[in-house]
């Protein structure tokens, strides 16, 4: 059982019973707020905020309004608000083929969109129409996310990639197989069986941009026998590493460290043995994960949560860089010997934090957004509020879902993204 951090407001902190407001029902009573460092210095009971208007800010400044503990989602929209692939794509969602056969039938997908492009052009009389209608058809699409209970921005996240996903699936009648991909092809043949089989079931930009392919090995302890295995990924999902196995004290580390702790080799042993084809039985055996895709953006889920301690979250200060995120390490052997590094290297754009405990707590997003006259800032997103952010702030204790794009993506000039992706 895991144990997901949930984000909404809470009483105990003054921060976020600043925003447990009633929310007005017309957008034109909405006022948005962007943080005045300049006013909060030279007035020390000043409030810090100044009365703007939305249509004077760059794009992709504006604040989502809080419907009730939607922090959670907040963080995420903006994250992915601020992916350029994605907002490329859905600027042409007129375009883009519906799946008849899905459940949300395109409905989802519309009403993502279109917060997408009113919330990216900080088109002020729209956005909060736009988020009342998008969090309608989420809580259609997973139930579990209607009402104003607190979520998990992670759980979140990757409900709404595969919703978005079922609506654009380019496949309506998905085949089946009944064998298991052979033991006898190399892990290369294997590899590339595996991801053919998953692309005739599912096809669309969000698969495109969004999922890589993971490798696990099982290598037999006693007779040395390996089998691979290979499977799809929206995200990473990595261990925070401790001191020592029995240390319970929480130190800084490296996402370095995250990631070798999420390859390393672990063994099975006791009832976990699994059964191994050379021996016929089951024995004890090492798995190892390695990475054998890389998306386009890459999503990276720091587990924050103890597994010791339900009822614990972990407070390490992770640090990652922001710029040339090297997998190189942590790549297949088979990918190696491509040698093709490009696909390696990540940028950062877009982080989701959460504050608090992990019962109760506040979720915010930092996000860089490209000006055309003074190229890329970073920005802070805090429900409704905005401001700009310096880089020395973007690596917290906070820091719990990363959004990384391809270097060779991010330092190209990008073209329009086809509306119907490049399977067609």
């Amino acid at each position: 059982m895991s144990y997901n951090l949930s984000g909404g407001y809470t009483s105990s902190s003054s921060e976020y019973r600043t925003y447990a407001r009633p929310l007005p029902d017309r957008p034109s009573e909405r006022t948005s707020y962007t943080r005045s460092s300049s006013l909060h210095r030279m007035n020390g009971l000043s409030t810090g905020l100044q009365r703007i208007s939305l249509g004077d800010q760059a794009k992709g400044t504006s604040g989502l309004d809080n419907l009730g503990n939607t922090c959670y989602m907040n963080c995420i929209l903006q994250c992915l608000i601020h992916t350029e692939t994605l907002r490329e794509f859905c600027k042409q969602e007129s375009l883009v083929a519906i799946n008849s056969s899905s459940p949300m039938k395109g409905r989802l997908f519309k009403s993502f969109a279109k917060l997408l492009n009113r919330t990216w052009n900080n088109e002020s009389s729209e956005i909060f129409s736009a988020l009342k209608d998008f969090k309608s058809q989420m809580s259609k699409y997973a139930s579990c996310f209607a009402g104003i209970n607190q979520h998990d921005a992670q759980e979140f996240l990757v409900y709404l990639l595969e919703g978005i996903h079922d609506d654009i699936n380019q496949v309506s009648r998905k085949p089946y197989y009944k064998d298991d991909i052979p033991d006898k092809l190399s892990p290369e043949q294997k590899s590339a069986e595996s991801w053919k089989r998953y692309l005739s079931r599912e096809r669309s930009f969000i698969i495109d941009t969004f999922v890589g392919q993971l490798k696990s090995t099982l290598r037999c302890k006693v007779c040395g026998y390996e089998s691979h295995t290979y499977d799809p990924y929206f995200d990473l999902s990595l261990p925070i590493p401790r001191k020592s196995s029995t240390s319970s004290t929480i130190f800084n580390c490296t996402l370095d460290d995250c990631l070798r702790e999420y390859t390393a080799e672990e063994t099975l042993d006791g009832y976990e043995k699994p059964r191994c084809e050379s021996c016929k039985k089951p024995q004890p055996c090492t798995k190892q994960f390695t990475i054998e895709k890389f998306p386009q953006i890459l999503v990276i889920h720091l587990k924050r949560f103890s597994m010791r301690n339900r009822f614990s979250k972990l407070d390490t200060k992770v640090s990652f860089p922001l710029t040339g995120l090297c997998l190189e390490d942590y790549v297949s052997e088979e990918q190696k010997q491509k040698g093709v590094s490009s696909k390696w290297s990540y940028d950062l754009y877009g982080v989701a934090n959460h504050s608090g405990t992990a019962f109760s707590g506040h979720y915010t997003a930092y996000c860089k957004v490209d000006h055309s006259t003074k190229g890329s800032t970073w920005y802070s997103f805090n429900d409704r509020m905005s401001s700009e952010l310096s880089e020395t702030r973007i690596t917290s204790s906070s820091a719990y879902v990363l959004f990384y794009e391809q270097s060779s993506t991010s330092s190209a000039k990008r073209r329009s993204t086809p509306a119907y992706s490049k399977y067609d």
